[in-house]
């Protein structure tokens, strides 16, 4: 048997009472009442270490990349200010309809891939009987340049979003003066899905097999009815600025300020 040993001050865990009042707070907790509800209310807590913060719209904290930047600030000073008609005759694209009409002809002719040539210049080489050169859309800014110059475009498609604009700047002036139907459609990446590249400044046909002539023909109608007929309209059309939404509202303040002097005047009349 183990030797008793007498409890220290330390060891004693019950504490020291004094008229009972120890005794009188056991008995307050053992007459507390059961609640009604078993489930506890747990407020949330939001300050530091809390609970997750709410779902919010961050875009304004958000730190974009800064091309993003570059490109939305560019964006909004296009639309600031009074644009010149050169850069202004950009903006009138061909209708979703003739757009579409247009782009359904192009995919008729779209030129071979690698594996297209590959095939067909074995075949050549192989003293098979060689196949007549397909007819496709022509792309590169310098050989639709050429092409025009010689005359031998039949229909130039120019991009209305092509970065910087003085690649294609010119080509508007080039086309009229050479007397080739020309037009702007949107998205330089949809001309660039014509020719397997990822964009395209302009493309333009040549020719166009038998089955396409009537259809070519009433597209080139609307495009010279559009295009080529009010070029020296366009010439002198300046594009509207938009104002901002500040801007907007210190005109209509200043407006109302106005209407309300006017209204007293006539009033003292």
């Amino acid at each position: 048997m183990q030797p008793k040993t007498k409890k220290t001050k330390s060891q004693d865990t019950k504490p020291a009472v004094k008229g009972g009042v120890q005794k009188a707070g056991w008995a307050k907790a053992a007459s507390k009442t059961p609640k009604a509800s078993v489930w506890e209310k747990k407020t949330r807590n939001f300050g530091i270490g809390g609970d997750i913060q709410p779902p919010r719209d961050l875009t304004r904290f958000t730190k974009w990349p800064r091309y993003v930047v570059m490109q939305r600030k560019k964006r909004v000073l296009q639309q600031r200010l009074t644009v010149p008609p050169a850069l202004n005759q950009f903006t009138k694209t061909l209708d979703a309809n003739t757009a579409a009409n247009l782009f359904k002809l192009l995919k008729e002719y779209r030129p071979e891939d690698k594996a297209q040539k590959k095939a067909r210049l074995l075949k050549t080489a192989e003293g098979a009987d060689a196949a007549a050169k397909p007819v496709v859309i022509k792309h590169g800014i310098n050989h639709v340049t050429k092409l025009i110059e010689d005359k031998k475009a039949t229909l130039v498609v120019i991009a209305h979003d092509v970065d910087p604009i003085e690649l294609v700047l010119y080509l508007p002036a080039l086309c009229r003066k050479q007397d080739i139907p020309y037009c702007f459609v949107k998205g330089k990446a949809r001309l660039g899905q014509l020719v397997h590249q990822k964009t395209a400044t302009a493309v333009a046909l040549t020719s166009v097999k038998e089955k396409d002539r009537q259809a070519f023909a009433q597209l080139i109608t609307v495009v010279r009815s559009q295009y080529n007929s009010r070029y020296d309209e366009m010439r002198r059309q300046w594009g509207e600025s938009v104002l901002g939404l500040k801007s907007k509202a210190i005109i209509a303040r200043k407006e109302k300020a106005k209407a309300q002097e006017m209204k007293d005047k006539l009033r003292y009349q």
